[in-house]
């Protein structure tokens, strides 16, 4: 059963760098989909980027030319690099593995069937 965890987080200043891993085990990644996607408590969840199997990537308006999507499929691990953070960007982000990507978004061929989730990681922007 494929299992996803998130690490990477925690506190920076405005206009600072983090990166994020999306580490799996239980199976490979090799041919999934891997989206990123963060959400406040209470918010709507926001769709931040996806990058496909080929290593294609797509980005949301509100982190495009910040944000970066990379894979290393020998470490089983999808990575989001941020630069340039704003206070904006403060929430829990989440890693999501499906099967394609559409623009920034990572979904399942079958119908019916679920992404399978990490449990987030919280990035915190503030000085």
């Amino acid at each position: 059963q494929l299992q996803l965890v998130e690490s990477g987080g925690g506190l920076v200043h405005p206009g600072g760098s983090l990166t994020l891993s999306c580490a799996a085990s239980g199976a490979t990644l090799e041919h999934s989909a891997i989206g990123w996607f963060r959400q406040a408590p209470g918010d709507v969840r926001e769709g931040v980027g996806c990058i496909s199997s080929d290593g294609n990537t797509g980005y949301s308006d509100s982190v495009k030319g910040r944000f970066t999507i990379s894979r290393d499929n020998a470490k089983n691990t999808v990575y989001l690099q941020m630069n340039s953070l704003k206070p904006d960007d403060t929430t829990v982000y989440y890693c999501a593995a499906g099967d394609y990507c559409s623009g920034y978004n990572v979904f399942k061929r079958e119908r019916g069937s679920s992404l399978h989730w990490g449990r987030g990681a919280q990035v915190t922007v503030s000085s």
